[in-house]
């Protein structure tokens, strides 16, 4: 039986219950019966595999590798996967460099099929490396199934180390950021930008997200907002505001006013 997260409260409130239980859930989690299976195979035959080919054709490894990653939803299309894997990420025109969803990039890097002679499934600690990456995706998932800007949250760690690993520029990370869907929501949400500002060019779209966080996080440089405490404070932002929103949607502007009004000390 798998185990089930327990979210009993939404918003920043259901949060920082999140933050309290969260290593004592993850554990149960990790420990459940199918998380277990998945992670102890993928430990014993990872090790076998050298090419990209040999992944997408073991579908129980293949699970893995791709949920950790968020990449869940692409277990059956094996060609695409194949292609993104061989391709690598060293030139501009590799597949993955050229999708807008960054986390396809992340996950060609972390297995090195086109960018290394030896990938790093040959490496003693990959395994464990992936493992980790799988289990705290599947509990985010596990949590979004219950609530889903929750999950949001959880990511922005991980989506943030993965931004700062993959680029050098600022100018390439906040790219990323707009590439990343998990991401950009939390961001996009926590900075007050419409979501019509995806229709604009995308260097104007870059240029008001960074001025956007100047002001309200006071830097641009994901260096600093990845600071935990800079972090709390964007997740705060992203969780008030959606509810913000929610509350809109559902009962009138007035009430999400009065939430918004309120909340000044959360962003402080």
């Amino acid at each position: 039986m798998s185990f089930q997260p327990v979210v009993p409260l939404t918003g920043y409130v259901g949060w920082r219950f999140l933050e309290r239980t969260l290593d004592a859930q993850q554990t149960a989690f990790a420990e459940s019966l199918p998380i277990e299976r998945a992670t102890t195979y993928f430990s014993e035959n990872i090790g076998d595999v050298r090419t990209a080919e040999d992944l997408v054709n073991d579908r129980q490894l293949l699970s893995v590798a791709l949920g950790a990653f968020g990449l869940d939803d692409d277990i059956d299309n094996k060609f695409f996967i194949k292609q993104i894997l061989e391709d690598g990420t060293i030139e501009d025109d590799a597949l993955a460099n050229r999708l807008a969803d960054s986390r396809y990039a992340d996950f060609s890097r972390a297995f090195g099929f086109g960018d290394l002679s030896v990938p790093r499934t040959a490496i003693s600690s990959f395994p464990a490396e992936i493992n980790e990456r799988f289990e705290a995706r599947q509990f985010e998932r596990a949590v979004g199934d219950q609530d889903n800007d929750l999950r949001l949250a959880m990511n922005l760690n991980t989506g943030l180390s993965d931004v700062l690993e993959g680029s050098s520029t600022t100018a390439g990370q906040w790219f990323s950021i707009m590439g990343n869907a998990p991401l950009r929501s939390v961001f996009q949400t926590a900075l007050g930008l419409p979501d019509s500002i995806a229709s604009i060019d995308i260097d104007q779209q870059r240029e008001i997200f960074q001025e956007r966080a100047n002001s309200i996080l006071g830097t641009d440089e994901l260096s600093e907002i990845a600071d935990p405490d800079t972090q709390e404070k964007l997740i705060r932002l992203f969780l008030v505001r959606s509810e913000a929103e929610s509350i809109s949607i559902s009962t009138g502007s007035s009430a999400a006013l009065t939430l918004l009004q309120s909340a000044p000390s959360l962003f402080a």
